[in-house]
């Protein structure tokens, strides 16, 4: 397994991991939604016609998901990072399925920054590269504003540069 993790890396070229406030970021769009699955086991017990023993198992069911869901998000933020190159921004994310994005700067068409209403609060971004084959755009969530910010000046003029010679 370490010869395949090993084409994950970028030879010499240190990964850049994103917020931790991403994990908390994350964890609270997970107890908001949650709140819709309690509500649906508390209705389970409210049902006279429903069995105790099914809603015992869906509430065991639900904290089972929770707790497992809850300790999943802090190892998939974990697993984001970005490196810059002389000629691409690498981008890789995921634990069961890993993915690496090598977006070229001449490739790059549009570099979007955006952050929601609980980003805002919590002073975090997602940097959204573009390209014009949909399979290479790439983001990167859980920046804080001033990272977020170079990166997008940076990407924004080396893809200039760049794109200029084709």
């Amino acid at each position: 397994m370490a010869d395949v993790d090993d084409a994950f890396r970028p030879p010499g070229e240190p990964w850049v991991a994103v917020s931790e406030q991403l994990i908390t970021a994350r964890r609270i769009s997970l107890a908001l939604t949650w709140i819709v699955v309690v509500a649906g086991v508390v209705a389970l017990y409210l049902f006279a016609t429903v069995p105790r023993t099914i809603a015992i198992a869906a509430t065991i069911v639900a904290v089972i998901a929770f707790v497992w869901l809850w300790i999943l998000i802090g190892r998939r933020v974990r697993s984001w990072g970005y490196a810059e190159r002389e000629d691409d921004v690498l981008v890789t994310s995921g634990l069961l399925f890993r993915r690496l994005v090598v977006v070229p700067y001449g490739r790059m068409q549009l570099v979007d920054l955006k952050a929601g209403p609980l980003d805002r609060a919590l002073g975090i971004t997602t940097l959204q590269l573009h390209t014009a084959a949909a399979t290479t755009d790439a983001s990167i969530p859980g920046l804080t504003p001033d990272i977020a910010a170079g990166l997008r000046d940076r990407l924004a003029a080396l893809g200039e540069q760049r794109s200029a010679g084709l």
